[in-house]
């Protein structure tokens, strides 16, 4: 879906890596069988907003993640990775006490189609750096 697969090519740069990377589309409910205690989640997303232009790139940690999320910026699917995190967070005692980070880009293009825009294509360096800084 051409922008919508900004987190997949991120998460597939760190995967080369080696990286531990969680390729989970549009399911987020996968993390409860794989997560094992990590300190840190580090979720990766294409996301529609009115507020930012299309390629940036935007971090929220901790509790402006689901803050922010919902006031202001719309995941790109119907049930987003971040409602499905909020109600894995309530059923997994060690994922509530993990650090969460959300790096969203500013899709452009969500169509069919498996190329970025120029815009999204841009800022993937950019994206990798903020994630092994995190790491």
């Amino acid at each position: 879906m051409k922008d919508d697969g900004v987190g997949l090519k991120v998460g597939r740069i760190l995967a080369e890596k080696g990286y531990n990377v969680l390729e989970v589309g549009t399911d987020i409910f996968m993390l409860s069988n794989h997560y094992k205690g990590e300190e840190r989640v580090i979720i990766v997303d294409a996301m529609l907003s009115e507020n930012f232009k299309p390629g940036e790139v935007i971090h929220l940690e901790g509790e402006k993640v689901f803050k922010m999320l919902k006031a202001e910026i719309r995941s790109a699917h119907v049930m987003g990775a971040i409602d499905g995190l909020k109600l894995l967070m309530k059923l997994d005692e060690k994922l509530a006490n993990a650090e969460i980070h959300f790096i969203g880009v500013v899709a452009k293009e969500i169509d069919l189609g498996m190329e970025l825009s120029e815009e999204v294509e841009r800022v993937l360096p950019k994206v990798v750096e903020l994630v092994e800084e995190l790491y």
